[in-house]
């Protein structure tokens, strides 16, 4: 089970980190993800990272904006949004599962997903 917190309200350029943990098992094999979706959009993916290697895969609309980070000790997985756009706003979710690297960005490929955390950019 995937829990994700850390959403909130924040002005256009301020930053917020979102946190996701696993309870009941390890993250250890699988690969981790960030999605968002938007009010009436599609799940569109974020940025993903193997738990065994510490690149990331980051979709070009947060690349240098959006970090994804691990903490091994804790089983957990965070996302550092900063530099926050109004069209940053959705609801973020964290994904995990043992997913091939041409499918990486496709939310279908994932199987345990958290319930979601909003954040919400103004301007």
């Amino acid at each position: 089970q995937l829990q994700a917190s850390g959403g909130g309200l924040v002005q256009a350029g301020g930053s917020l980190r979102l946190s996701c943990a696993a309870s009941g098992s390890s993250f250890s094999g699988y690969t981790l993800a960030w999605f968002r979706q938007a009010s009436a959009k599609e799940r569109e993916f974020v940025t993903a990272m193997r738990w065994s290697s510490s690149n990331p895969y980051v979709a070009d609309s947060v690349k240098g904006r959006f970090t994804m980070s691990r903490n091994g000790a804790k089983n957990m997985v965070f996302l550092q949004l900063d530099s926050l756009k109004p069209e940053d706003t959705a609801v973020y979710y964290c994904a995990a599962g043992r997913v091939i690297t041409s499918t990486i960005s496709r939310s279908r490929a994932y199987d345990y997903w958290g319930q979601g955390t909003l954040v919400t950019v103004s301007s």
